[in-house]
Protein backbone atom coordinates (compact mmCIF):
# COMPACT_ATOMS: atom_id res chain seq x y z
CA UNK A 1 0.00 0.00 0.00
CA UNK A 2 1.70 3.37 -1.17
CA UNK A 3 1.08 6.71 0.75
CA UNK A 4 -1.96 7.62 -1.30
CA UNK A 5 -4.20 4.32 -0.55
CA UNK A 6 -3.11 5.31 3.14
CA UNK A 7 -3.79 8.71 2.55
CA UNK A 8 -7.13 7.76 0.96
CA UNK A 9 -7.83 5.57 3.83
CA UNK A 10 -7.75 7.98 6.63
CA UNK A 11 -10.10 8.72 8.78
CA UNK A 12 -12.63 11.57 7.98
CA UNK A 13 -11.56 15.34 8.46
CA UNK A 14 -13.57 18.55 8.45
CA UNK A 15 -12.33 21.35 6.27
CA UNK A 16 -14.65 24.09 7.30
CA UNK A 17 -17.98 22.82 7.42
CA UNK A 18 -17.57 20.44 4.14
CA UNK A 19 -15.98 17.23 4.77
CA UNK A 20 -12.65 15.47 3.03
CA UNK A 21 -14.10 12.50 2.59
CA UNK A 22 -15.06 13.75 -0.38
CA UNK A 23 -11.49 14.22 -1.81
CA UNK A 24 -11.12 11.03 -4.11
CA UNK A 25 -9.09 8.50 -3.09
CA UNK A 26 -6.63 9.11 -6.33
CA UNK A 27 -7.00 5.87 -7.75
CA UNK A 28 -10.28 5.68 -8.57
CA UNK A 29 -13.12 8.05 -6.66
CA UNK A 30 -14.96 10.15 -9.56
CA UNK A 31 -18.24 11.89 -8.66
CA UNK A 32 -20.81 10.36 -10.32
CA UNK A 33 -22.60 11.06 -13.38
CA UNK A 34 -24.97 10.18 -15.62
CA UNK A 35 -23.00 9.54 -18.81
CA UNK A 36 -26.24 10.59 -20.45
CA UNK A 37 -25.89 14.24 -18.57
CA UNK A 38 -22.28 14.52 -20.38
CA UNK A 39 -21.26 16.89 -23.21
CA UNK A 40 -18.48 14.98 -25.56
CA UNK A 41 -15.24 17.76 -24.58
CA UNK A 42 -13.46 16.15 -27.33
CA UNK A 43 -16.15 17.11 -30.47
CA UNK A 44 -14.77 19.20 -32.88
CA UNK A 45 -11.53 20.15 -30.69
CA UNK A 46 -8.28 20.60 -32.36
CA UNK A 47 -5.20 19.20 -30.30
CA UNK A 48 -4.03 22.95 -29.34
CA UNK A 49 -7.82 23.81 -28.07
CA UNK A 50 -7.17 20.44 -26.12
CA UNK A 51 -4.43 21.85 -24.55
CA UNK A 52 -5.73 25.04 -23.76
CA UNK A 53 -8.88 22.81 -21.97
CA UNK A 54 -6.01 21.36 -19.94
CA UNK A 55 -4.71 24.60 -18.64
CA UNK A 56 -8.25 25.11 -17.13
CA UNK A 57 -7.64 22.12 -14.88
CA UNK A 58 -4.74 23.40 -13.91
CA UNK A 59 -6.12 27.05 -13.08
CA UNK A 60 -8.47 25.37 -10.74
CA UNK A 61 -5.57 23.52 -8.97
CA UNK A 62 -3.58 26.80 -8.96
CA UNK A 63 -7.03 28.08 -7.07
CA UNK A 64 -7.35 25.40 -4.73
CA UNK A 65 -3.94 25.88 -3.45
CA UNK A 66 -4.35 29.71 -3.10
CA UNK A 67 -7.62 29.01 -0.99
CA UNK A 68 -5.56 26.70 1.04
CA UNK A 69 -2.93 28.92 1.47
CA UNK A 70 -5.56 31.91 2.67
CA UNK A 71 -6.72 29.44 5.33
CA UNK A 72 -3.25 28.32 6.45
CA UNK A 73 -2.20 32.26 7.08
CA UNK A 74 -5.73 32.72 8.56
CA UNK A 75 -5.58 30.12 11.16
CA UNK A 76 -8.66 28.36 9.66
CA UNK A 77 -8.46 24.19 9.44
CA UNK A 78 -6.58 23.16 6.18
CA UNK A 79 -5.98 19.24 6.09
CA UNK A 80 -2.73 18.13 4.34
CA UNK A 81 -4.56 15.71 2.34
CA UNK A 82 -6.11 19.30 0.44
CA UNK A 83 -2.08 19.80 -1.14
CA UNK A 84 -1.67 16.58 -1.05
CA UNK A 85 -4.48 15.49 -3.39
CA UNK A 86 -4.17 18.60 -5.58
CA UNK A 87 -0.54 17.89 -6.15
CA UNK A 88 -1.39 14.31 -7.10
CA UNK A 89 -3.82 15.11 -9.44
CA UNK A 90 -1.21 18.01 -11.28
CA UNK A 91 1.81 15.38 -11.12
CA UNK A 92 -0.78 12.99 -13.27
CA UNK A 93 -3.14 15.08 -15.24
CA UNK A 94 -0.61 17.88 -15.95
CA UNK A 95 3.22 16.47 -15.63
CA UNK A 96 3.44 13.29 -16.86
CA UNK A 97 -0.05 13.62 -19.03
CA UNK A 98 -0.18 16.90 -20.64
CA UNK A 99 3.18 18.70 -20.50
CA UNK A 100 4.27 14.79 -21.71
CA UNK A 101 2.58 15.75 -24.98
CA UNK A 102 3.83 19.44 -25.50
CA UNK A 103 7.45 18.00 -24.84
CA UNK A 104 6.28 15.10 -27.36
CA UNK A 105 4.21 16.89 -29.70
CA UNK A 106 4.26 20.74 -29.70
CA UNK A 107 7.87 21.83 -28.64
CA UNK A 108 9.49 19.85 -31.45
CA UNK A 109 7.93 21.51 -34.39
CA UNK A 110 8.90 24.93 -33.25
CA UNK A 111 12.60 23.80 -32.61
CA UNK A 112 12.72 21.58 -36.54
CA UNK A 113 11.15 24.87 -37.76
CA UNK A 114 13.66 27.22 -35.65
CA UNK A 115 10.45 29.55 -34.89
CA UNK A 116 10.37 30.72 -31.01
CA UNK A 117 12.97 28.63 -29.64
CA UNK A 118 13.72 30.91 -26.71
CA UNK A 119 10.41 30.42 -25.63
CA UNK A 120 10.16 26.78 -25.62
CA UNK A 121 13.36 26.32 -24.22
CA UNK A 122 11.89 28.32 -21.31
CA UNK A 123 9.15 26.68 -21.43
CA UNK A 124 11.06 23.29 -21.06
CA UNK A 125 12.85 24.23 -18.02
CA UNK A 126 9.97 25.70 -16.30
CA UNK A 127 8.30 22.08 -16.70
CA UNK A 128 11.39 20.51 -14.92
CA UNK A 129 11.19 23.03 -12.16
CA UNK A 130 7.43 22.23 -11.88
CA UNK A 131 8.70 18.15 -11.04
CA UNK A 132 11.17 19.13 -8.51
CA UNK A 133 7.99 21.60 -6.96
CA UNK A 134 5.26 19.22 -7.15
CA UNK A 135 7.52 16.49 -5.29
CA UNK A 136 8.51 18.78 -2.85
CA UNK A 137 4.71 19.94 -1.95
CA UNK A 138 3.73 16.22 -2.06
CA UNK A 139 6.49 15.44 0.38
CA UNK A 140 5.68 18.31 2.77
CA UNK A 141 1.78 17.58 2.93
CA UNK A 142 2.70 14.26 4.28
CA UNK A 143 0.59 14.17 7.68
CA UNK A 144 3.46 13.20 9.74
CA UNK A 145 5.80 16.14 7.78
CA UNK A 146 2.12 19.20 7.35
CA UNK A 147 1.92 18.88 11.50
CA UNK A 148 5.48 20.57 11.97
CA UNK A 149 5.57 24.41 11.57
CA UNK A 150 8.66 24.79 9.53
CA UNK A 151 7.16 22.79 6.99
CA UNK A 152 4.33 24.13 6.47
CA UNK A 153 5.67 27.49 6.03
CA UNK A 154 7.55 25.72 3.23
CA UNK A 155 4.36 24.11 1.51
CA UNK A 156 2.95 27.72 1.46
CA UNK A 157 6.66 28.82 0.24
CA UNK A 158 6.73 25.85 -2.65
CA UNK A 159 2.52 26.62 -3.74
CA UNK A 160 3.14 30.31 -4.13
CA UNK A 161 6.27 29.37 -6.13
CA UNK A 162 4.30 27.15 -8.33
CA UNK A 163 1.48 29.48 -8.75
CA UNK A 164 4.02 31.78 -9.90
CA UNK A 165 5.03 30.56 -12.40
CA UNK A 166 2.65 28.88 -13.89
CA UNK A 167 0.02 31.71 -14.41
CA UNK A 168 2.63 33.49 -17.18
CA UNK A 169 3.84 29.72 -18.21
CA UNK A 170 0.33 28.72 -19.11
CA UNK A 171 -0.72 32.36 -20.65
CA UNK A 172 2.29 32.26 -23.10
CA UNK A 173 1.74 28.66 -24.22
CA UNK A 174 -1.95 29.94 -24.66
CA UNK A 175 -1.68 33.52 -26.32
CA UNK A 176 1.48 32.72 -28.59
CA UNK A 177 2.94 29.36 -28.40
CA UNK A 178 -0.48 27.09 -29.57
CA UNK A 179 -1.74 30.12 -31.95
CA UNK A 180 1.84 29.79 -33.89
CA UNK A 181 1.58 26.34 -34.07
CA UNK A 182 -1.27 26.79 -36.84
CA UNK A 183 1.18 28.61 -39.24
CA UNK A 184 3.29 26.05 -39.04
CA UNK A 185 1.16 22.81 -39.50
CA UNK A 186 -1.57 21.98 -42.39
CA UNK A 187 -4.66 21.66 -41.37
CA UNK A 188 -4.23 17.67 -42.14
CA UNK A 189 -1.37 17.45 -39.36
CA UNK A 190 -2.95 19.73 -37.13
CA UNK A 191 -5.65 16.94 -37.09
CA UNK A 192 -3.40 14.12 -37.24
CA UNK A 193 -1.12 15.40 -34.01
CA UNK A 194 -4.70 15.70 -32.01
CA UNK A 195 -5.60 12.00 -33.29
CA UNK A 196 -2.02 11.16 -31.64
CA UNK A 197 -2.79 13.58 -28.70
CA UNK A 198 -5.94 11.51 -27.89
CA UNK A 199 -4.32 7.75 -28.25
CA UNK A 200 -1.71 8.99 -25.66
CA UNK A 201 -4.76 10.31 -23.60
CA UNK A 202 -6.37 7.07 -23.21
CA UNK A 203 -2.87 5.30 -22.81
CA UNK A 204 -1.66 7.06 -19.92
CA UNK A 205 -4.98 8.09 -18.02
CA UNK A 206 -7.53 5.61 -19.07
CA UNK A 207 -11.10 5.98 -20.75
CA UNK A 208 -12.32 9.63 -19.88
CA UNK A 209 -9.11 10.87 -18.43
CA UNK A 210 -10.13 14.31 -18.95
CA UNK A 211 -13.42 14.04 -17.58
CA UNK A 212 -12.33 12.09 -14.22
CA UNK A 213 -9.48 14.52 -13.94
CA UNK A 214 -12.10 17.52 -13.74
CA UNK A 215 -14.68 15.36 -11.62
CA UNK A 216 -11.37 14.52 -9.43
CA UNK A 217 -10.68 18.58 -8.97
CA UNK A 218 -14.34 19.76 -8.65
CA UNK A 219 -14.18 16.80 -5.46
CA UNK A 220 -11.66 18.70 -4.09
CA UNK A 221 -13.42 22.09 -4.43
CA UNK A 222 -16.60 20.65 -2.95
CA UNK A 223 -14.40 19.48 -0.26
CA UNK A 224 -12.65 23.30 0.84
CA UNK A 225 -15.83 25.36 0.05
CA UNK A 226 -15.23 26.90 -3.61
CA UNK A 227 -16.62 24.92 -5.90
CA UNK A 228 -19.81 27.02 -6.51
CA UNK A 229 -17.94 29.68 -8.53
CA UNK A 230 -20.85 32.10 -8.02
CA UNK A 231 -18.93 33.45 -4.63
CA UNK A 232 -16.24 34.74 -7.00
CA UNK A 233 -18.71 37.64 -8.22
CA UNK A 234 -17.76 40.90 -7.00
CA UNK A 235 -20.55 42.78 -4.97
CA UNK A 236 -21.69 45.23 -6.08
Amino acid sequence: MDYRDRIGRRSILKVGAVSLAGLPALASAVAQVKSSDRINPDAGVTATEDLMKEHGVLDRCLLIYEEAIRRLRNKEESAPEVFNHTADLIRSFVEEYHERNEEKYIFPVFEAHKKLVDLVQTLKLQHRAGREVTARILRLSMPEQFRLQDNRAQLTASCQSFIRMYRPHKSREDTILFPALRTLLTPRQVLTLGDKMEEDEHAVLGDEGFEKSVDKVANIEKAIGIYDFAQFTPKA
